[in-house]
């Protein structure tokens, strides 16, 4: 039995080095300048340099790029909160097939892939006059996002008891006061995995930002990279300090949020 522990140990560490190994290569030569990368590009930095991030950060005009795809981010995931959960108290206490045949219907929109109907897509967005428009993305993440959110929040609100609501419309509280004082508070884990999933997905996209917003003064971050990358592709210093820039926010976010991610995961899938 010890032999198979420590067997199993050694599988995992070799496994947390394989994932770890990228993240130290990234950081390793965005701390190193020129002459260090090509005489040892894996060794650890001696002595570390931040110019990397400077020249990146002025030269691939990472500020406005972090100022779009925050705003982005940030008002996809509220609407999708909203909308979401709402949706999904509906669907989890309605005990009728309108309620049932929309719930089969979000969770078509789960199954197929939202490329299928890309070119509807870009010209809906186009007849509208919303392409080069942060509301443009809004309104495109939400949309394409809202069956996963709906799935989750639905089998999160199905295992919770009813007697809650129940309660608070004994007392006089409407279908929506009670949902928003009673039900809401209550869907803190399954928040928290909506948010870190949702806003890994928007905040590193790079295809529909680059279909829609390509050439709009308003890139997001993936979109600012892959220019600064074409650009600057020799000087690998400056490459992968703009990726740590690019992708430090949304890492804070999921170590802030990770605890919810399993937990509200695992009862969604169980309800």
């Amino acid at each position: 039995m010890k032999a198979r522990t420590f067997l199993l140990e050694l599988v995992m560490i070799a496994v947390a080095v394989a994932f770890l190994f990228p993240v130290y290569a990234l950081v390793t030569l965005s701390l190193k300048d020129p002459e260090q990368i090509s005489r040892a590009p894996l060794a650890p930095p001696a002595p570390p340099t931040m110019d990397n991030f400077s020249s990146a950060w002025s030269s691939a005009a990472l500020g406005p790029s972090l100022v779009n795809s925050t705003l982005i981010t940030v008002v996809s995931l509220v609407a999708l909160i909203a909308l979401g959960s709402f949706a999904a108290y509906f669907l989890a206490r309605a005990q009728s097939r309108l309620g049932y045949g929309l719930y089969i219907l979000f969770l078509l929109g789960i199954v197929l892939p939202f490329q299928l109907g890309m070119i509807p897509l870009y010209r809906l967005v186009t007849d509208l006059g919303l392409i080069g428009t942060h509301l443009g993305m809004i309104v495109f993440y939400t949309g394409v996002q809202l069956p996963f959110t709906v799935f989750l929040y639905t089998g999160f609100i199905r295992a919770l008891p009813r007697d809650y609501a129940s309660a608070a419309q004994i007392d006089g509280a409407s279908h929506l006061t009670a949902f928003t004082k009673v039900v809401f508070p209550l869907l803190r884990p399954i928040t928290g995995t909506v948010l870190i999933l949702n806003a890994v997905l928007i905040w590193n996209d790079f295809f529909t930002p680059l279909l829609y917003l390509g050439g709009s003064g308003f890139e997001t971050v993936p979109v600012s990279i892959f220019s600064f990358v074409g650009q600057y592709v020799s000087d690998y210093g400056l490459v992968f300090a703009g990726l740590v820039l690019g992708a430090l926010p949304i890492v804070v976010v999921f170590l802030v949020l990770q605890r919810y991610v399993i937990k509200g995961f695992s009862s969604g899938l169980k309800g």
